[in-house]
């Protein structure tokens, strides 16, 4: 049987410390082109979207936002990076991690979070992302 693009390949992933916190690393070679994970969690009301202090909000459309803070949503680890190796996708209103490059064992799984993200919450403290903030 053939595997549908949006499904999660099931590769063996590990949260460990990086420069920005906690980030997702490959524990195995992914492949460019295949879905990593999901990003999941809770669809927020409209007044909830406005009202929240989770670090975690994915905007599916103008009127949909989920919140990822579940801990069972391993995603939420995924960083920022200005050269990313993933890219998120949405398909039915879900959010899928895709590779957009090979990624070595031992990387960590980035994407880009997008300009607006970047104005509020990067720009004023920093890019923390390996391209930026090389040792």
């Amino acid at each position: 049987m053939k595997k549908r693009k949006y499904e999660p390949a099931g590769y063996k992933l590990l949260v460990k410390k990086s420069k920005a916190g906690l980030g997702l690393f490959a524990g195995e070679p992914i492949k460019k082109g295949t879905c990593i994970i999901e990003y999941f969690g809770r669809v927020l009301s409209e007044k909830e979207e406005y009202t929240s202090n989770s670090k975690y909000l994915f905007e599916i459309n103008s009127k949909t936002t989920i919140d990822g803070t579940d801990r069972k949503n391993t995603a939420r680890y995924i960083n920022h990076s200005c050269h990313p190796n993933a890219d998120p996708e949405i398909w039915h209103k879900r959010v899928f991690i895709m590779a957009i490059k090979n990624i070595k064992p031992g990387e960590e799984i980035t994407y880009d979070y997008g300009a607006e993200y970047w104005d509020e919450h990067i720009k004023p403290k920093g890019c923390r992302c390996h391209k930026c903030h090389q040792d």
